[in-house]
């Protein structure tokens, strides 16, 4: 890791050894602030989001996530997931 902004509140930022920064947002981490990673700590993720912005979203490999409004999300942001592994994925239209 190698930003906690704010523990329980946004997610973090990761260090993804590439030209590009990581992010993992709050539902894909524990629902408990105090589970979450510290900074410094290495772990394992796969890659969550890709698009034209310069940092890729990450989702944690660790049993004891996501966050218990994991489904919600998905349903929000990736309804077709996990169909959709391995085909682009696009921004979600603004809602009107």
């Amino acid at each position: 890791m190698v930003k906690v902004p704010r523990p329980g509140a946004i997610g973090i930022f990761v260090d993804t050894g590439l030209s590009v920064g990581g992010f993992v947002d709050v539902v894909l981490l524990p629902e408990e602030a105090k589970d979450w990673p510290v900074e410094g700590t290495v772990t394992d993720f796969e890659l969550w989001w890709a698009d034209d912005r310069r940092q890729i979203r990450l989702k944690p490999s660790d049993a004891r996530c996501p966050h218990s409004d994991f489904a919600d999300f998905v349903e929000r942001f990736r309804p077709g997931w996990p169909s959709d592994i391995g085909r682009p994925v696009h921004r979600p239209e603004a809602a009107p």
